[in-house]
């Protein structure tokens, strides 16, 4: 089945036309989205959109971005809210030093505090990394040294080097619109060497709509792209490469019932 599972559909970009996006999304053939969390400000809108529809889940967390205002954040308050039904996951959160839009040592003890609730709670941890793969590493390791917890490095574009750090923490990774530029060789590169039982795939619309689409608004709809474009990176057919990922993400985002029970 088609999986997006980094969707922003809370996002202001889609107050015109929610809805349809939606609707498109399953006409394209999407069985399942993943509504993110980024700042606990919107998460009732998150949490509103899983529970309006049965094929939309949803995450709790703070974007590195949005760490600023969350210096007081608990894992205790994550793990309250990510007690609600149809909660799956903690994030997205992480760390980004190309925008520094947070204090650097903010946006960790706030990422620190995500770790805490995931491996409270078991659910898997949607990190954001962007040029931080030195502080990035050694934050995975500590945490992980300290009790483990299951991850995705969601849109991974960071270097190799990480890719096989985070790879040998047990990391699961998604692949995003990225892939598919033209100029993102070292992208492909990176995915080619990704563990084949822990890949899947994201839009993360608004953002990085993939070609054919470029430039455009991105929508879940157009995620089959994706997908096409990690088959083709890693020698799948379309098939193999909608089984692979399938599995994948049931094996990370298992609070997600499977349908069918397969």
């Amino acid at each position: 089945m088609l999986i997006d599972s980094h969707v922003n559909l809370h996002a202001p970009q889609f107050d015109a036309d929610r809805d349809a996006v939606i609707a498109r999304a399953r006409e394209a053939g999407v069985a399942l989205m993943v509504e993110i969390s980024d700042r606990l400000a919107t998460f009732e809108a998150t949490h509103g959109l899983a529970m309006a529809h049965d094929d939309i889940w949803c995450t709790v967390g703070v974007h590195p971005h949005e760490a600023r205002h969350y210096g007081e954040l608990s894992s205790a308050r994550l793990v309250e809210l990510a007690s609600r039904e149809k909660v799956v996951g903690i994030g997205e959160c992480g760390l980004d030093f190309h925008y520094d839009l947070s204090p650097r040592a903010v946006q960790e003890a706030v990422f620190r505090q995500h770790v805490h609730a995931a491996r409270t709670t078991g659910l898997p941890l949607v990190v954001h990394t962007r040029e931080a793969d030195e502080v990035m590493a050694r934050v995975l390791a500590e945490e992980m040294a300290d009790g483990p917890f299951r991850f995705l490095m969601h849109c991974y574009t960071s270097s190799a080097e990480l890719a096989e750090q985070a790879a040998e923490l047990g990391a699961w990774f998604s692949v995003s619109g990225i892939a598919t530029f033209k100029a993102a060789e070292d992208v492909r590169a990176v995915i080619r060497d990704m563990p084949a039982d822990r890949l899947i795939v994201e839009t993360d619309c608004p953002y990085l709509a993939p070609v054919p689409h470029r430039g455009r608004r991105n929508e879940p709809a157009f995620v089959g792209h994706v997908l096409d474009k990690l088959a083709e990176i890693r020698g799948w057919s379309r098939t193999e490469a909608e089984a692979r990922t399938t599995d994948a993400f049931f094996s990370l985002f298992d609070r997600i019932p499977r349908p069918g029970g397969a």
